[in-house]
């Protein structure tokens, strides 16, 4: 992904600019896209670095208009709104290699040095305006962020006017007064306004629904009818800004006239596709017309940040938590000083807390509700990650089933039953809701969708209670499914029965993951891109016959889900021999199609059997050892920042053999 928070007040993470240049360093070979592949392209400021307000996204008139003779030269060709919406609706055949123009923000360097550029070249172009900043006379501060800009850096009505007379520019709404960052938290970050429910410090409390949608909609609407009031055309293009968006925003969008929405996701456009959330390339500073071609080829073959190979912390946040406001703070200041030095790029983050250690979640770090909220915690740090180091993923790690709710709520009585027969029997240990209770999934679903709706994050991590053994679930809600898949209530007939053991095991495995596909279904109305990953139980991959004791497949988990994250743990599992364990499931892993892509080699940083942490130097050994063997993506867990455990010099060291190179 090129820049979820790219803007003057979320700036890009130092890691996230690194490996982009990484990856930019091809020739400028024109590339191969087919016909249907759109090309969308946005810039914010034509001007020299020195006079730029962003100098980092600043592009200077003579590399804007060298990309766009290479652009012309490799044969694409500009296209315009009314065009591509015409081929949407089958009514127009775009030419080949369609390219889509952006420029957003409206400043003044766009008339005085970008529209001259493309009149005489007869380039179309799509111009998101903030009509905030549009709205001061000529003698009045525009209120840019947290800086203070002249009126004269900001385009004119009639200049606007002009520029959309001429059949070129087409105006685009960029927002009223959403372009900036509103307090997301007790702790008073700042995240971006069309994303986020406002916390009132005063008030302790969040916006409801109605007050987000409310707020959202009148602010779209608001500028529509800003720019028709001074003689422009109503706006049929949204451009989201910082590419921050909801599938509720798009919505009100669409209600409001703009069926085209722009964002900066990753991934190609294709014209036959929606046009309600396009992808674009974000163009900085210092991109050549070579980095330009990379990026285009990127995106042709659907190559983003989640290509890059991931070096993964996975964090314990009761770590962090302290009843002490102040020590809290500490904690997380040590947290992210091990993450900058650890050189990560991606983090699984837990938002959950089992306070009384039984296994299951008893609290979680985010408003909810169905259970105590231990602190509301879980956006500030995952805030903090993202915008105060180089990690460009966190993953939302979360219980799938093991969720205990207070007495009083009647669904934590909708339990998974075990029915056990012997003690020398693998028994799960732990309280889990059951995925056959319609009203336990309901509650779950409610319980994702909160923390969806406080926090902006990448990914699902499901945690390893996505499983059901041998002899689960036994519950009556579980035992009426059973039946109507034509299998019989007496577990243990189906269990002496080889036939009826595999449908089962294969009925209660679809379920699981039927579930986790439907949350995070729910998940990505809020979080559009979200990717899914979920622990897997090392016997899963060693063995297939160990499917029947823990409803989980790694065939059906490589296909299902965008990661499967095994855990490797020797020592927990008391594997006789460590190599041998690690050599088996990579050869596992390596025998289905794009396993090691898709799998993420978890490793144990302490033995719990022992309560003994493993050494450092012997984890940097196995990754090291796993990365020769042609392991893509490692991760280690858990991380303790109060004891400095793993030493992230160490760490550093062996994650920086691997290249951050985009794998195809």
């Amino acid at each position: 992904m090129l820049a979820r928070f790219a803007s003057p007040w979320f700036p890009l993470s130092l890691g996230l600019l690194c490996s982009l240049s990484a990856s930019f360093s091809m020739a400028a070979e024109p590339p191969k896209a087919d016909s249907s592949t759109l090309t969308i392209i946005g810039y914010h400021e034509i001007t020299d670095q020195k006079n730029a307000l962003i100098p980092d996204y600043a592009v200077t008139p003579q590399q804007f208009s060298q990309h766009l003779d290479w652009l012309q030269n490799n044969g694409f060709h500009f296209v315009n709104v009314n065009q591509l919406i015409q081929a949407h609706q089958g009514k127009y055949r775009l030419p080949s290699k369609p390219v889509l123009l952006t420029i957003d923000d409206g400043y003044q360097s766009f008339y005085t040095h970008a529209y001259p550029i493309l009149k005489a070249k007869h380039i179309p172009v799509v111009l998101a305006v903030v009509g905030s900043w549009l709205t001061p006379k000529a003698n009045q501060p525009v209120h840019f962020g947290d800086d203070v800009i002249s009126r004269d850096k900001i385009l004119t009505w009639s200049e606007l006017k002009e520029m959309q007379d001429s059949g070129l520019v087409e105006i685009g709404n960029h927002s009223f007064n959403l372009h900036r960052g509103i307090n997301a938290n007790p702790q008073g970050n700042s995240e971006p306004a069309a994303i986020t429910r406002e916390y009132d410090a005063k008030q302790q409390r969040y916006e409801n629904d109605q007050q987000y949608t409310t707020r959202i909609t009148q602010d779209l609407k608001h500028n529509n009818e800003l720019l028709q009031a001074h003689g422009l055309k109503a706006p049929r293009v949204m451009v989201w800004p910082y590419g921050r968006y909801n599938m509720q925003d798009v919505n009100i969008a669409k209600q409001l006239g703009m069926p085209i929405t722009i964002t900066l996701d990753d991934g190609p456009d294709h014209v036959h596709g929606s046009l309600q959330t396009l992808n674009r390339i974000l163009v900085e500073g210092n991109m050549s017309t070579a980095d330009l071609a990379q990026e285009i080829k990127n995106r042709e073959m659907n190559l983003g940040d989640n290509n890059r190979p991931q070096k993964i912390m996975h964090i314990d946040l009761d770590y962090v938590y302290d009843p002490n406001p102040k020590q809290q703070e500490h904690n997380l200041g040590i947290l992210l000083d091990r993450i900058r030095a650890m050189g990560v790029n991606t983090v699984y983050l837990q938002a959950f807390s089992d306070s009384d250690g039984d296994g299951s979640a008893n609290m979680v770090y985010f408003p909810n509700r169905h259970l105590p909220m231990r602190a509301d915690l879980f956006n500030h740090v995952a805030w903090q990650i993202q915008t105060r180091t180089q990690v460009s993923r966190i993953y939302a790690w979360m219980p799938l089933l093991a969720w205990e709710l207070p007495q009083t709520d009647p669904v934590s009585k909708d339990v998974v039953e075990t029915q056990q027969v012997s003690q020398d029997h693998l028994n799960m240990g732990y309280l889990r809701l059951s995925p056959y209770s319609a009203r336990a999934r309901q509650t779950i679903s409610e319980i994702y969708q909160d923390l969806a709706k406080s926090t902006p994050f990448n990914g699902i991590l499901f945690h390893d209670d996505t499983t059901l053994s041998d002899y689960e679930d036994a519950s009556p809600n579980a035992l009426t499914a059973y039946a109507a898949q034509g299998l019989p209530t007496d577990l243990a007939k189906i269990r002496a029965d080889d036939a009826l053991l595999q449908k089962w095991t294969a009925y209660k495995t679809k379920t699981i993951d039927d579930f986790a596909m439907q949350l995070a279904s729910q998940v990505r109305q809020y979080e559009p891109f979200l990717l899914t990953a979920r622990n897997l139980y090392a016997q899963v991959a060693l063995k297939p016959y160990a499917e029947n004791w823990y409803s989980q497949s790694l065939e059906e988990s490589l296909k299902r889900y965008d990661f499967t994250a095994i855990m490797a743990m020797p020592y927990m599992e008391q594997a006789p021999d460590a190599d041998q364990f690690y050599r088996d499931i990579v050869q596992r892993v390596k025998s289905f199609p794009n396993g090691m892509k898709k799998t993420v080699f978890e490793l144990q940083a302490t033995n719990w059997r022992n309560n003994q942490k493993i050494p450092s130097q012997e984890l940097a050994s196995t990754i090291q050892s796993l990365y020769s063997q042609g392991v893509i993506h490692v991760a280690y867990y858990p991380d303790d920042p109060i004891q400095g455990h793993p030493d992230p010099k160490v760490m550093h060291d062996v994650f920086a053999t691997k290249s951050s190179q985009l794998i195809p």
